[in-house]
């Protein structure tokens, strides 16, 4: 191979965090009704949230419980799988993109994320994976 710059030659710098786990995530259907124990769910919206120079990967849903043996009722929901590392850089089994994502573990990230998520999104509760 010919002499390159380090722009050719390296990866662009992500900001990691130390002793990174990462995972693959294989993106749901939007829109797409799941039938579940006490009632049924769907994600409506996936969005990246920048977040200290990254960017957070996470679903907007919405959940109705309406089989349950206590009452009816609802909620809008987010869930986090964690930090984007590669964006939908692969295909699964069935089609469906997926990412390679950083679980995201400290409380005090996990709080800022939620508020700000609470803040723009319509939501109740924010899970991570």
């Amino acid at each position: 191979m010919g002499v390159c710059g380090e722009r050719l030659c390296r990866p662009p710098q992500t900001p990691l965090s130390p002793n990174m786990e990462t995972e693959l995530f294989t993106h749901p259907e939007l829109n797409r009704e799941v039938t579940a124990i006490g009632g049924r769910y769907f994600w409506m919206k996936e969005g990246r949230l920048p977040f200290g120079g990254r960017e957070v990967l996470y679903l907007v849903g919405c959940a109705v419980l309406d089989t349950t043996c206590c009452g009816v009722g609802g909620f809008g929901c987010a869930l986090v799988p964690g930090f984007v590392v590669e964006w939908k850089s692969a295909v699964s089994p069935d089609g469906r993109p997926v990412s390679r994502v950083e679980r995201i573990r400290d409380e005090a990230t996990q709080a800022e994320i939620r508020r700000l998520l609470r803040a723009t999104e319509p939501v109740h509760q924010v899970t991570f994976l």
